[in-house]
């Protein structure tokens, strides 16, 4: 393939990242429900099976959230924005499902998954949207075992889809107690814990197919190249916003957010 025909593709992944790393850092997650879709998109135009493209996309895309996750959470820490005392709590039950995740992620019917996703997500998006900002399950996230039962679960559907925490752990925070504005600081550095060991799981990974060059295991280095850069710049601009913006916008702009999530997943959950 002719170099003239890959700067579309290198200029489309540079302008993802853009976009990866503002909705890190504005909502701490990690990017990867705009990332994944557009590498599935690359790499099966440059001729990866469907049959591995996704399972490269999901892996490519959850390595770009640790440089991401890093960025993020300086901008935040920077602003108090990170509950320590839960990072601390959850963090056994993160490292956990980053294994476990990118050890099923191969395993799992991915429709199925992205079927049940896309249903939770939706009610998720409901409570964050709604004017519900002071209805709680429980005045205090859950911490100790319970609350390590709660991380490893996010973390693990999280690493099999390639996307930041956030996506779930920021509703079960607010959802407990946490207040909006620390609990997207605290989901940017929870992505950075279950990234961490399910990019290791993912680079030890046996491809389903053939790979292209510069690719290990199922992670495309081609790709997390031009990715990485764009992404980490934007993130700690993504994160100085979210602290502009006032308790209910933040919770309408998640929960858009989320309703984008569901629409995506519902239609990966109907493809073949």
């Amino acid at each position: 393939m002719e170099w003239i025909n890959l700067w579309p593709l290198a200029l489309l992944l540079l302008s993802t990242g853009l976009v990866a790393g503002l909705i890190a850092g504005l909502l701490g997650v990690g990017g990867g429900i705009v990332l994944v879709p557009v590498l599935d998109l690359v790499l099966r135009y440059l001729g990866v099976p469907p049959e591995g493209s996704m399972h490269v996309a999901v892996a490519t895309s959850l390595a770009t959230i640790i440089p991401t996750a890093i960025a993020s959470s300086r901008a935040h820490a920077a602003r108090d924005g990170i509950d320590w005392s839960l990072v601390k709590a959850w963090l056994p039950g993160l490292l956990l499902g980053g294994v476990i995740g990118s050890a099923l992620a191969a395993r799992v019917t991915a429709q199925t998954l992205a079927g049940v996703f896309a249903f939770v997500a939706i009610l998720v998006a409901a409570k964050m949207m709604l004017p519900l900002d002071h209805w709680r399950l429980r005045e205090t996230v859950p911490r100790g075992i319970g609350g390590n039962l709660i991380a490893t679960l996010i973390s693990t559907v999280s690493t099999m889809m390639g996307i930041g925490g956030g996506t779930l752990s920021v509703p079960v925070m607010t959802l407990t107690g946490s207040a909006i504005h620390r609990a997207v600081g605290t989901a940017a550095f929870f992505g950075l814990a279950l990234a961490v060991p399910g990019t290791i799981g993912y680079l030890l990974a046996d491809p389903p197919v053939d790979m292209p060059g510069a690719t290990i295991g199922l992670i495309s280095l081609s790709a997390l190249i031009a990715i990485v850069p764009t992404s980490t710049w934007m993130a700690p601009i993504g994160a100085r916003l979210a602290h502009r913006l006032d308790r209910r916008r933040l919770s309408q702009v998640f929960g858009v957010f989320l309703c984008l999530v569901a629409v995506r997943m519902l239609f990966r959950s109907l493809s073949p």
